[in-house]
């Protein structure tokens, strides 16, 4: 089911992106997606535990994003280049269905100039129905950003929790991204 093809944001955010523009990522796409992991993994080294493999690499599988229902690859390009990237998929923490955020991250370059705004918008109007964005403990720069950017969304209309047990834990927002058209 093609959820986005390719969206282009008519009024691009940044003073240094022209254009603009949202996809769903391909398995052509898996080695730049992979090596985009790479970076956003080792951004987050230092709440995240993790080691490099023998091959010097964090690695993640990627494999369920191709194959699997309900995972969804979202590829962010600015100015024709590899922005960034949101993988969702149906794995919510704290519910028993809806939209997981599994990974979202948008390259330092493009940061604080309303991309990943505007990445997670168009995502979440996509796929539209119960959500769920989940932030490490101590990642509070990442829960400021989601706080804000879920309470813009849906005008304050969310719930959050903090989940201290299980394989997952951290805090998450629950809200509800509407159905658009009829």
């Amino acid at each position: 089911m093609p959820v986005l093809g390719f969206r282009r944001v008519a009024d691009a955010p940044s003073s240094i992106v022209n254009d603009f523009a949202i996809r769903l990522a391909q398995p052509a796409d898996g080695l730049v997606l992979a090596r985009m992991l790479e970076l956003y993994q080792h951004d987050l080294s230092d709440i995240w535990d993790q080691d490099l493999d023998a091959e010097g690499n964090y690695g993640y599988a990627l494999d369920a994003y191709w194959q699997a229902a309900g995972h969804h690859p979202f590829m962010a390009m600015a100015n024709g280049h590899h922005a960034g990237f949101a993988l969702v998929n149906r794995a919510v923490r704290s519910g028993s269905e809806g939209w997981w955020m599994d990974q979202f991250f948008i390259l330092k370059k493009y940061r604080r100039q309303g991309l990943g705004g505007q990445l997670a918008r168009s995502v979440w109007t996509a796929l539209p129905g119960r959500w769920e964005v989940g932030q490490m403990p101590l990642n509070h720069a990442a829960q400021a950003f989601w706080r804000r950017l879920v309470a813009d969304y849906t005008a304050g209309r969310f719930e959050e929790r903090e989940l201290c047990t299980g394989s997952w834990q951290g805090v998450i927002q629950i809200f509800d991204s509407p159905r658009t058209g009829s």
